[in-house]
């Protein structure tokens, strides 16, 4: 038995003792997402201007994903942020399990799975950003909620205004997107994929799946491991030391009524080398109703909140998400 921080091989084998799957479709090939330099939004030249935000939406109907440079966010606080999130996972995980920080969000695994391709080989801290500013809630990781407070603030800003390009495109006001997504509604999770000592082909980083929320805001190290579905084959994603990673989530593909694409992505384990990623998710409140924007609406009305207790249900049930099929009319 290989003992590591946290146990992911003892969950696992216990699946695969009691299952067995073909293994994983081999990668295909790599790409190069969408680059847009969100410079060009305050530039002089009107033209560049519109072509900057047309290159979003374009991105956004026809990838799902595109990268973002000089997008503002210091260099310095992403190296913090980054240092932070290491100190945290390197804690032992007796520590991250029992330490009461904001209220037990760490995750580790998938205990969920009833199978062994349903388990994503990873560890998180799934942090609602409501309870940053609590600081009797840190205890002793005081300085990681200095650097979350600042990062999360800059991470709304910039996914606030991509969100309004977007959401003006097809038609909403322009603050349209502030009145739905704020500060206290918002999720920031810290992931960790440790070394594993099982092929990429027999298991997942991290599961194939679409995010559930507005938009998502992904900051990577440069090991690699994010692929995403495009044409119907997986191909990856090459990491870019300088820009942030965009992705359409579930509520805006359904906001947009599928002019805008949530598109099912994934992360391959590495047997060589940890990774590590941040991902900031730009959500509505619970009570938020989600209606499609223009004529005929593909999905039937459905609060935030109910989204989000459907794919709980389908994940206890069926080990995955379903998603917004579930809502079809």
């Amino acid at each position: 038995m290989i003992h590591s921080n946290p146990p992911l091989m003892q969950q696992y084998g216990a699946l695969v003792r009691n299952s067995s799957e073909a293994k994983h479709e081999p990668l295909v090939d790599a790409c190069d997402l969408p680059l847009i330099d969100l410079s060009d939004l305050e530039s002089y030249d009107e033209r560049e201007r519109l072509a900057c935000t047309a290159a979003i939406c374009k991105a956004a109907s026809e990838w799902g994903f595109f990268q973002v440079v000089n997008h503002g966010i210091r260099h310095e606080l992403l190296r913090k942020m980054r240092e932070e999130q290491v100190k945290l996972f390197e804690v032992p995980f007796e520590k991250k399990i029992t330490c009461g920080l904001l209220n037990d969000p760490y995750r580790w695994g998938t205990p969920t799975a009833t199978r062994s391709n349903h388990f994503s080989w990873s560890e998180a801290f799934h942090i609602p950003l409501s309870m940053i500013s609590e600081a009797a809630s840190w205890g002793e990781f005081s300085s990681l909620r200095e650097a979350i407070n600042e990062f999360a603030e800059a991470m709304l800003e910039v996914s606030r205004m991509l969100a309004s390009i977007l959401a003006q495109n097809l038609g909403y006001p322009k603050d349209a997107i502030e009145e739905l997504c704020d500060a206290g509604t918002c999720f920031l999770r810290l992931n960790h994929y440790p070394c594993c000592p099982k092929s990429k082909e027999e298991i997942f980083g991290l599961v194939p799946h679409t995010d559930s929320d507005f938009l998502t805001i992904l900051y990577q190290d440069q090991v690699g491991g994010l692929q995403l579905m495009k044409d119907s084959k997986w191909v990856a994603v090459k990491p870019n030391p300088d820009a942030l990673i965009v992705n359409i989530g579930d509520l805006f593909q359904a906001w947009s009524n599928d002019e805008y694409k949530s598109v099912e992505h994934k992360v391959v384990a590495n047997d060589k080398m940890e990774r590590y990623s941040i991902a900031y998710f730009l959500c509505p409140s619970y009570s938020t109703v989600i209606s499609g924007c223009k004529g005929h609406s593909v999905y039937r009305k459905f609060t935030f909140g109910e989204y989000r207790h459907q794919i709980q249900e389908d994940v206890k049930k069926i080990g995955h998400k379903i998603g917004l099929q579930r809502f079809l009319l």
